[in-house]
Formats: structure tokens, C-alpha cells, sequence
């Protein structure tokens, strides 16, 4: 099931005012400023649908990432999601936190999957970026989430030469990623 904006409900066959009183009757739940969904739609997670519908380069990061890909224990506080420097963060309800990639590595690593739930899609970072990009802001996130995910990827068959690949491209990741390779072969 696909989310509703009022500014596409005439795609649907319906005003504005329509979905406005099919929301009042039940019909429709909103779960986010300017964005419906069928009540009897499948479950799905609302953050996603929020930062997919907000921009459509909306790409999940960090933590959120590593929890996705069963790289960390640790449970995000909000979903993080990543988009290009220079753009305008999104004013969102969710229990989202944007944060601003480099346009030049932007895509690297960068997946679409589908949102459980729901036809639309929302962009992802692949295991190895997710696991440079958490050596790279280790200073804020904390050096023992790359190196446990780290640790991790690697017991599932993970290549070092895939990991450091990425981590050529990106910038201040590199050192700090062969040293923990070091440290762990």
C-alpha cells in the first residue's frame, strides 16, 4: 500500500477534502505532517515512510544501517538518515535524525530496498560503507560500533579487500580502518 499526500489524491480519484474526511472516518490514519495511509494497510514502520516520502534520496545510515544489516547490538534512539550536503533537512514528526554526506561519496555503497510493508522504497547503505562510515565519525559515535561491526562482518565471510576498497574512496577512513584489520587478523 502507497502513502497519500493531499496534493496527489486526485491520482486516487479524490479531493483533498475527500481524504480529509476519510481520515476524520477512519479510513485513512495520518502518520506524518501532509501524508496519509490506508488504515488497513499492512504494518510499516512510519519513520521510514516519513524520510522516504520527505526526499527521495533519503538514505539510512549509521546505526540505523548496522542494526539493519544485524551488524550492532545497539538500538538507535531515532532512524538516521543520511542525505546530500547542501540540501535543506527536512522538517519531519518522526523520530528521525538527517545527517549531511559529502555529495562526491554519496552513492557509494547506496542500495534501494523496499519498505517492509508498503510498495515504496528507501535508499540504504551497503555493510562495508556503513562500517568505513562509523570508522570515519568514530569521534562522535564511538570507536567500539565500527570495530564490533567490524568484527562482525568479517565472521559472516566479509573480504577486507571489499571494506577497503570503499574506504579509498571516502575520505578520513582509510588509516583508522587498516589499523583495526591489523588488529583484528
Amino acid at each position: 500500500m502507497e502513502t497519500l499526500r493531499p496534493a496527489r489524491a486526485a491520482e486516487r480519484g479524490m479531493s483533498r477534502s475527500a481524504l480529509y474526511r476519510a481520515a476524520a472516518a477512519g479510513d485513512f490514519e495520518r502518520i506524518a505532517r501532509g501524508l496519509y495511509r490506508p488504515t488497513d494497510a499492512p504494518p510499516a514502520d512510519w519513520d521510514w515512510l516519513e524520510a522516504a516520502s520527505r526526499r527521495d534520496d533519503a538514505t539510512i545510515c549509521l546505526t540505523s544501517a548496522l542494526a539493519y544489516h544485524d551488524l550492532t547490538d545497539a538500538i538507535p534512539d531515532a532512524l538516521e538518515i543520511a542525505i546530500p550536503r547542501g540540501s535543506r533537512i527536512p522538517v519531519s514528526e518522526g523520530a528521525i535524525r538527517w545527517h549531511l554526506f559529502a555529495r562526491e561519496s554519496f552513492e557509494i555503497g547506496r542500495e534501494q530496498i523496499e519498505i517492509p510493508g508498503t510498495t515504496e522504497t528507501i535508499g540504504i547503505y551497503s555493510p562495508q560503507r556503513t562500517i568505513v562510515d562509523a570508522f570515519r565519525l568514530r569521534g562522535a559515535l564511538g570507536y567500539e560500533l565500527g570495530r564490533d561491526a567490524l568484527r562482525a562482518w568479517l565472521r559472516r565471510g566479509g573480504k577486507p579487500a571489499d571494506i577497503m576498497d570503499v574506504a579509498t574512496r571516502i575520505p578520513r577512513s582509510k588509516g583508522p580502518l587498516l589499523h583495526a584489520l591489523e588488529l583484528l587478523a
